[in-house]
């Protein structure tokens, strides 16, 4: 299974997995599954962290890329393509990041795990 992760997500299974879905818990303990992460994350949690919304996530901030290929998860670029893909995106959720990361999984065709039923307002598939 392929899965894109949400930042929440994302932080939750590095930080307090304790805060994790069963089923989420699962795939993401699974090791055939591919798990992969948004730039969109990394961007996320930068800015929160710098704002000071995310004191949880300082060190997976300072060691994102390590964190991730720690975990075996692999990081999707943000291209032209998936960014134009984000903005015409119709719906009145008017978050940048869940947007990327919607654009992402529609053009993979791959579910987000994700516990915020905003991005049902995206023709996404959400695990929780």
């Amino acid at each position: 299974m392929k899965v894109l992760l949400d930042t929440h997500t994302l932080i939750w299974a590095t930080v307090n997995p304790t805060r994790l879905s069963r089923e989420a818990t699962a795939i993401i303990a699974d090791p055939f599954a591919e798990i992969l992460v948004s730039a969109a994350s990394a961007w996320e949690i930068a800015t929160k962290v710098r704002l000071g919304k995310l004191p949880e996530s300082e060190a997976l901030e300072s060691k994102f890329l390590e964190a991730l290929d720690t975990a075996g998860y692999l990081l999707l670029s943000i291209d032209a393509a998936t960014a134009l893909r984000a903005g015409r995106l119709l719906g009145n959720h008017r978050d940048p990041f869940d947007r990327i990361l919607a654009a992402h999984a529609i053009a993979l065709d791959i579910p987000i795990v994700s516990n915020d039923a905003k991005l049902d307002l995206f023709p996404v598939r959400r695990i929780w």
